[in-house]
């Protein structure tokens, strides 16, 4: 599944969520067994913990400190063009908040 694939999965995903509520339990209580059962490329190993926004409290994810950017990552840093393609966020350096309403 390439990244586009896997993008649209993941938003597919979270509409299940945000229609079925026994989903999002199970998405929020163990979000990695739940995303590999529903066909999500994780990596072995990986630890993920999933929350909810809500109209009064949003999370803002700070991302790990990248070891190597690409010219081209650097490029759109210093440009500001660094953003999210929603849902769900995903960049080459995953950086967003998604503000209720937006």
């Amino acid at each position: 599944m390439n990244d586009d694939e896997q993008s649209k999965k993941i938003g597919q995903l979270i509409a299940k969520a945000w229609a079925d509520d026994r989903f999002k339990t199970k998405l929020l209580s163990d979000p990695v067994a739940t995303l590999k059962a529903e066909g999500v490329a994780l990596p072995h190993g990986l630890q993920l913990r999933a929350v909810e926004n809500t109209d009064k409290l949003v999370y803002f994810v700070i991302p790990a400190r990248p070891t190597e950017l690409s010219e081209e990552d650097l490029e759109k840093a210093a440009g500001g063009t660094i953003g999210c393609k929603q849902p769900p966020c995903v960049t080459s350096i995953p950086a967003c908040i998604i503000l209720p309403g937006k």
